[in-house]
């Protein structure tokens, strides 16, 4: 049984920082068309993650309605850009319509639409603060294998769902999703290019940064 007071700590680290209202309208709509965005302790780390690094260029790994979008916005520098990539056009355009309420001018966003696996080798090398993987699991481990070349030296990677539901420490869960976020949290503790972490927020956010 879970210990209620660890429960009762976890609940309080998620809403330590709250949601602002257009975050709020935003995590609503991603719910109304089936899409589970973000946390908001995740959504915390990333803002910190792009504040503390001064960033001005973002990659973002699925854009959803623009939960996540709207965190990372809220970290980097006025000036900063967010590239933010999706398969789903509709999505999108509900995405960009949550910036502008926001607040934010068209020219802080620039949304692609199209697998993020195709999109990818098209970005600059070097030339990303942070890049923030969500959207299709399965393709998370080449996501992250594109970032190292995106990134520039003391830049950082973030992505969501690492613990895969709880089941990340628990070895006879071998469904798909949990093997491949297991692999993938093994694989960076172990490469030299990365100085990674494992972050108990949300659905677990994997932070390396890039040596």
């Amino acid at each position: 049984m879970p210990n209620p007071l660890t429960a009762s700590a976890r609940e309080f680290a998620e809403a330590y920082v709250p949601e602002d209202r257009v975050i709020q309208v935003a995590r609503s709509v991603a719910q109304e068309v089936g899409l589970v965005p973000i946390q908001p302790g995740a959504g915390a780390a990333l803002r910190l993650l792009a504040a503390a690094g001064g960033a001005r260029a973002v990659v973002e790994i699925g854009t959803g309605t623009g939960v996540s979008g709207l965190w990372l916005l809220g970290g980097m520098r006025p000036e900063g850009i967010l590239t933010t990539i999706d398969v789903e056009s509709e999505h999108q355009r509900m995405a960009r319509r949550i910036f502008l309420e926001a607040g934010y001018a068209p020219s802080r966003t620039r949304l692609i639409t199209g697998r993020a696996l195709d999109v990818l080798p098209r970005l600059s090398d070097g030339a990303y603060d942070l890049i923030f993987v969500d959207g299709d699991r399965d393709e998370h481990a080449a996501a992250v294998a594109a970032a190292l070349r995106l990134l520039r030296p003391g830049g950082v990677l973030a992505v969501s769902g690492a613990l895969a539901g709880g089941r990340i420490a628990d070895p006879a869960a071998r469904d798909p999703q949990t093997v491949v976020h297991r692999e993938l949290v093994k694989a960076l503790r172990e490469a030299d290019e990365w100085l990674p972490a494992l972050l108990p927020v949300g659905d677990g956010l994997l932070a390396a940064v890039k040596r």
